[in-house]
């Protein structure tokens, strides 16, 4: 844990002083230093501008998130109890996954329009198929013998998801869990940047377009450290389930 923390500490460092040299070598009007983007990322912090739409994007991410992750988790689980269908969707899913998302964004517009809908639908999109693909890759890794007592405890398809399915999956779904939820982040930021006038998303373009750079920074910042922070998190109890799961 200690050397942990020392080689955190030795990156976060060197990346300081690597964005400082950058810094130096364009130009405040390109990229504003470490010191005094922190000093305006702490003005941003008391305004309720940006409060407002920090409180879009976390309306649209936590929508977003909820529907891809269990949406995910169902079809993941749906399609594990069926071998014979796992086997067909499984080449799909992985098709779907690797599609570049922004590709049907005009599709996303004409169903949905500009605002929430539209963001939260293109969250779904990019976070629900890493979800189905671990939940899917986890029910097949599971032991037959554990689908054999389901079989002869007469178990329903709900009872076996449940029951069985769910807890011996758990590691793997854990992991799908957390690419889904970095892959819905990005999506719904996508869709505030593109489809909305509220958002994080919304107001960094809008910086980006006034050639604010201070608050461009301070706003891809705040982001990387809410993204930062969410997967050390689900990280961890990733690490944990798997631990617990070892043998």
């Amino acid at each position: 844990m200690k050397q942990r923390a020392i080689d955190f500490a030795l990156l976060l460092i060197g990346l300081l002083a690597l964005w400082q040299i950058v810094s130096l070598i364009a130009g405040t009007s390109a990229v504003t230093a470490p010191a005094d983007t922190l000093v305006y990322a702490a003005g941003l912090l008391r305004t309720e501008d940006f409060w407002r739409h920090a409180a879009a994007s976390g309306y649209a991410l936590a929508l977003a998130s909820v529907i891809a992750m269990l949406g995910g988790l169902a079809l993941g689980l749906l399609l594990g109890l069926n071998r014979l269908a796992g086997d067909v969707a499984d080449p799909m899913l992985l098709t779907m996954f690797s599609i570049p998302k922004i590709t049907l964004y005009p599709i996303i517009l004409l169903i949905f329009g500009l605002g929430l809908s539209a963001k939260v639908a293109f969250g779904v999109m990019h976070g629900i198929f890493p979800v189905a693909i671990f939940a899917l890759n986890g029910v097949r890794n599971i032991k037959p013998i554990y689908l054999r007592a389901a079989r002869s405890l007469s178990l329903t398809r709900a009872s076996t998801a449940l029951t069985v399915l769910l807890p011996a999956a758990l590691p793997e779904i854990v992991t799908g869990l957390r690419m889904g939820f970095a892959a819905t982040i990005l999506g719904t930021l996508i869709g505030e940047m593109f489809a909305s006038t509220k958002g994080l998303g919304f107001l960094l373009v809008r910086s980006l377009d006034n050639h604010e750079v201070a608050q461009t920074l301070s706003l891809a910042l705040f982001l990387f450290v809410f993204a930062g922070v969410a997967n050390a998190i689900l990280l961890a109890l990733e690490k944990r389930m798997h631990r617990t799961a070892a043998p």
